[in-house]
């Protein structure tokens, strides 16, 4: 699965491309395919606090 991840303080340029393990549901959880996504431009502001 790819997705983005964020590890250091910066502009978009720190926004890195990766691959992880697909996920796999425990007892009692779902695991949803989700093929787009989006995100809102004022979330951009609180991307380097949550580093």
């Amino acid at each position: 699965m790819r997705a983005v991840q964020i590890t250091r303080f910066g502009g978009p340029e720190v926004l890195d491309v990766v691959d992880f393990p697909e996920p796999e549901a425990g007892p009692g959880q779902k695991v949803y395919d989700v093929s787009t996504a989006g995100i809102n431009f004022a979330d951009t502001h609180h991307r380097p606090s949550a580093i």
